[in-house]
Protein backbone atom coordinates (compact mmCIF):
# COMPACT_ATOMS: atom_id res chain seq x y z
CA UNK A 1 0.00 0.00 0.00
CA UNK A 2 1.27 3.62 -0.91
CA UNK A 3 2.57 5.74 2.57
CA UNK A 4 1.36 9.68 2.51
CA UNK A 5 4.04 12.04 1.63
CA UNK A 6 5.66 14.11 3.91
CA UNK A 7 2.77 16.99 3.43
CA UNK A 8 0.03 14.54 3.59
CA UNK A 9 1.29 12.59 6.89
CA UNK A 10 1.44 16.60 8.32
CA UNK A 11 -2.42 17.55 7.39
CA UNK A 12 -3.43 14.28 8.70
CA UNK A 13 -1.84 14.80 12.01
CA UNK A 14 -2.97 18.39 12.00
CA UNK A 15 -6.55 16.72 11.36
CA UNK A 16 -5.70 13.43 15.03
CA UNK A 17 -4.70 16.61 16.58
CA UNK A 18 -7.46 18.85 16.32
CA UNK A 19 -9.89 15.47 16.38
CA UNK A 20 -7.98 14.58 19.60
CA UNK A 21 -8.26 17.74 21.25
CA UNK A 22 -12.18 17.66 20.76
CA UNK A 23 -12.02 13.90 22.37
CA UNK A 24 -10.20 15.27 25.49
CA UNK A 25 -11.82 18.53 25.60
CA UNK A 26 -15.24 17.20 25.89
CA UNK A 27 -13.66 15.16 28.57
CA UNK A 28 -12.56 17.55 30.54
CA UNK A 29 -15.42 19.91 29.96
CA UNK A 30 -17.71 16.45 31.20
CA UNK A 31 -15.67 16.02 34.07
CA UNK A 32 -15.88 19.48 35.28
CA UNK A 33 -19.80 19.69 34.67
CA UNK A 34 -20.23 16.39 36.93
CA UNK A 35 -17.85 17.52 39.57
CA UNK A 36 -18.48 21.49 40.10
CA UNK A 37 -21.26 22.45 39.02
CA UNK A 38 -24.06 22.82 42.65
CA UNK A 39 -26.50 20.93 43.57
CA UNK A 40 -29.59 22.35 40.81
CA UNK A 41 -32.41 24.65 42.37
CA UNK A 42 -35.43 23.28 40.17
CA UNK A 43 -36.39 20.38 38.34
CA UNK A 44 -35.94 22.01 35.15
CA UNK A 45 -33.05 23.16 35.94
CA UNK A 46 -31.13 19.60 36.61
CA UNK A 47 -32.95 18.44 33.44
CA UNK A 48 -30.80 21.42 31.53
CA UNK A 49 -28.29 20.14 33.34
CA UNK A 50 -28.39 16.71 32.05
CA UNK A 51 -29.34 17.35 28.44
CA UNK A 52 -26.33 19.54 28.32
CA UNK A 53 -23.78 16.60 30.10
CA UNK A 54 -25.67 14.64 26.38
CA UNK A 55 -24.58 17.39 24.44
CA UNK A 56 -21.25 17.74 25.37
CA UNK A 57 -21.14 13.88 24.92
CA UNK A 58 -22.58 13.43 21.82
CA UNK A 59 -21.11 16.79 19.89
CA UNK A 60 -17.42 16.72 21.25
CA UNK A 61 -16.72 13.24 23.05
CA UNK A 62 -17.91 11.13 20.40
CA UNK A 63 -17.17 12.39 17.10
CA UNK A 64 -13.77 13.27 18.30
CA UNK A 65 -13.20 9.56 19.91
CA UNK A 66 -14.33 8.50 16.41
CA UNK A 67 -12.33 10.68 14.34
CA UNK A 68 -9.30 10.02 16.48
CA UNK A 69 -9.66 6.29 15.70
CA UNK A 70 -10.53 6.62 11.73
CA UNK A 71 -7.10 9.60 11.77
CA UNK A 72 -4.94 7.07 13.71
CA UNK A 73 -6.06 4.07 11.75
CA UNK A 74 -5.02 6.25 8.54
CA UNK A 75 -1.77 7.08 10.57
CA UNK A 76 -1.02 3.95 11.27
CA UNK A 77 -1.86 2.31 8.09
CA UNK A 78 -0.63 5.36 5.56
CA UNK A 79 3.14 6.27 7.37
CA UNK A 80 6.15 4.66 8.47
CA UNK A 81 5.02 4.78 11.93
CA UNK A 82 3.24 1.65 11.75
CA UNK A 83 0.55 -1.06 14.31
CA UNK A 84 2.98 -2.42 16.38
CA UNK A 85 6.19 -1.35 15.30
CA UNK A 86 7.11 0.76 18.38
CA UNK A 87 5.49 0.07 21.68
CA UNK A 88 4.19 2.88 23.05
CA UNK A 89 1.77 3.16 19.36
CA UNK A 90 0.58 -0.63 20.64
CA UNK A 91 -0.32 1.06 24.03
CA UNK A 92 -2.13 3.51 22.39
CA UNK A 93 -4.16 1.48 20.22
CA UNK A 94 -4.78 -0.78 23.32
CA UNK A 95 -6.38 2.33 25.21
CA UNK A 96 -7.54 4.54 22.11
CA UNK A 97 -9.69 0.86 22.04
CA UNK A 98 -10.35 0.36 26.04
CA UNK A 99 -11.97 4.01 25.89
CA UNK A 100 -14.12 3.44 23.10
CA UNK A 101 -15.67 0.86 24.10
CA UNK A 102 -15.82 1.73 27.67
CA UNK A 103 -17.45 5.04 26.79
CA UNK A 104 -19.46 3.04 24.34
CA UNK A 105 -21.11 0.61 27.08
CA UNK A 106 -20.38 2.07 29.92
CA UNK A 107 -19.94 6.00 30.67
CA UNK A 108 -22.55 6.49 27.47
CA UNK A 109 -25.72 5.00 28.81
CA UNK A 110 -24.86 6.77 32.03
CA UNK A 111 -25.06 10.13 30.93
CA UNK A 112 -27.80 9.41 28.30
CA UNK A 113 -30.27 7.97 31.11
CA UNK A 114 -30.22 10.86 33.38
CA UNK A 115 -32.42 13.74 31.46
CA UNK A 116 -35.33 11.08 31.09
CA UNK A 117 -35.27 10.74 34.54
CA UNK A 118 -34.62 14.43 35.39
CA UNK A 119 -37.44 15.53 32.81
CA UNK A 120 -40.04 12.82 35.06
CA UNK A 121 -39.07 13.58 38.57
CA UNK A 122 -37.36 17.12 38.35
CA UNK A 123 -35.47 17.80 41.46
CA UNK A 124 -36.73 14.73 43.34
CA UNK A 125 -34.41 12.74 40.41
CA UNK A 126 -31.77 13.52 42.87
CA UNK A 127 -33.18 10.50 45.21
CA UNK A 128 -34.32 8.52 42.61
CA UNK A 129 -31.46 5.49 43.11
CA UNK A 130 -31.10 4.90 39.28
CA UNK A 131 -30.14 8.36 39.17
CA UNK A 132 -27.90 8.57 41.73
CA UNK A 133 -25.73 5.11 40.33
CA UNK A 134 -25.82 7.06 36.76
CA UNK A 135 -24.19 10.10 38.92
CA UNK A 136 -21.81 8.36 40.38
CA UNK A 137 -21.18 6.19 37.58
CA UNK A 138 -19.95 9.15 35.08
CA UNK A 139 -18.05 10.56 38.11
CA UNK A 140 -15.73 7.83 38.64
CA UNK A 141 -15.84 6.37 34.92
CA UNK A 142 -15.81 9.76 33.56
CA UNK A 143 -12.24 10.36 35.82
CA UNK A 144 -10.84 7.35 34.85
CA UNK A 145 -11.63 7.80 31.22
CA UNK A 146 -10.04 11.46 31.59
CA UNK A 147 -6.91 9.86 32.99
CA UNK A 148 -6.46 7.34 30.22
CA UNK A 149 -6.56 10.41 27.65
CA UNK A 150 -4.37 12.31 29.55
CA UNK A 151 -1.97 9.30 29.72
CA UNK A 152 -2.38 8.75 25.99
CA UNK A 153 -1.59 12.59 24.97
CA UNK A 154 1.72 11.49 27.59
CA UNK A 155 2.96 9.03 25.62
CA UNK A 156 2.34 10.53 22.53
CA UNK A 157 4.67 13.07 23.27
CA UNK A 158 7.23 11.55 25.04
CA UNK A 159 7.75 8.16 23.25
CA UNK A 160 8.90 6.17 26.12
CA UNK A 161 9.09 2.96 24.65
CA UNK A 162 11.48 2.07 22.14
CA UNK A 163 10.86 0.22 19.18
CA UNK A 164 10.18 -3.90 19.60
CA UNK A 165 13.38 -5.48 18.78
CA UNK A 166 13.13 -7.61 15.67
CA UNK A 167 13.76 -11.32 16.61
CA UNK A 168 12.85 -10.66 20.47
CA UNK A 169 11.77 -13.97 20.64
CA UNK A 170 15.00 -15.31 19.25
CA UNK A 171 16.92 -12.83 21.25
CA UNK A 172 15.91 -13.89 24.46
CA UNK A 173 16.44 -18.04 23.32
CA UNK A 174 19.71 -17.23 22.39
CA UNK A 175 20.43 -14.39 25.23
CA UNK A 176 18.72 -16.06 28.62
Amino acid sequence: MKKFGHRGQKILKFLHLVLVSLWVGGAISLNLMIFCLGPATSGPELYGYNLACVLVDDLAIIPGALGSLLTGLLISGLTPWGFFKHRWVTIKWILTIFCILFGTFFLGPTVNGQPPISEEYGLAALNDPQYVANWLNSLIGGLFQMLALFFMLAISVLKPWRKFPRNQAANSLLNP
